[in-house]
């Protein structure tokens, strides 16, 4: 019961990472606001939401406050990873900025609009879902993701930073890739892309959902209580590989 008496808001709840989360908050005794653009996301209460649009998100914190009375955990994890997101020489300024406004903007506003909740009962914990290309670079490159999780990146370090001294810890969580219905389907179109990948990876696999789900719930939790401002990675060693086992 790590999350006993907290409140969770979850965004992207529907996907594999978020459902996981939402399962595992659930578990240690949390209770959870779901969020996602799909009907149905699971949690004690489950809301629509486009994490783009500020009247929305600001409702969507309201509508949290009215049900359990207060927020003490963000988990900002909606995001896209389109198939037209490739090199910048082929990449449309209409799928860089689609891809901003889905994976940066919305931090931006689910940050802006819910730390004061937060600051309000003395503090908790954002958690914002980067990833492990924030910290690397590929040439296999999707240039409106990379960017964006460099921006959730920065974004985060600089939060947690200045809210350090008022309860509020804020941290970019940063998964390698995971193996959830996303990757599956980008890489089951194409095997040799998925095996260009894995071959980085010191563990030889894709991270399961629930991986990433109990590295939010160490930030989510008071164990990490002294963690703000950090690049939190869970990505099976890559990021700090040069060349893996054979």
């Amino acid at each position: 019961m790590r999350l006993e008496n907290k409140v969770c808001v979850v965004t992207g709840a529907s996907g594999g990472i978020g459902a996981a989360t939402v399962a595992v908050f659930q578990r240690e005794g949390a209770r959870v606001l779901g969020a996602d653009l799909a009907a149905d996301a699971p949690g004690d209460l489950s809301l629509k939401v486009d994490v783009t649009d500020e009247q929305q998100v600001s409702e969507m914190y309201a509508a949290a406050l009215e049900r359990f009375g207060r927020i003490d955990v963000l988990f900002n994890n909606a995001g896209i990873s389109p198939a037209d997101d490739g090199s910048v020489l082929d990449t449309t300024l209409a799928a860089w900025e689609r891809v901003q406004q889905a994976n940066l903007r919305s931090v931006f506003l689910c940050c802006k609009h819910g730390i004061p909740h937060m600051l309000q009962t003395g503090g908790g914990s954002v958690i914002n879902t980067a990833s492990f290309v924030a910290v690397m670079g590929a040439a296999t490159s999707q240039i409106s993701y990379t960017a964006s999780k460099g921006g959730v990146l920065a974004l985060s370090r600089e939060l947690g930073v200045e809210f350090a001294r008022r309860g509020v810890r804020v941290n970019a969580l940063c998964p390698g890739p995971v193996d959830t219905p996303l990757l599956q389907k980008l890489y089951a179109s194409d095997p040799e892309q998925a095996a260009r990948r894995l071959v980085h990876v010191p563990l030889g696999r894709f991270a399961l959902a629930e991986e990433i789900a109990n590295g939010a719930l160490f930030l989510a939790s008071d164990e990490s209580s002294f963690v703000t401002a950090s690049t939190f990675l869970v990505d099976g060693g890559l990021s700090g590989a040069y060349t893996t086992p054979l």
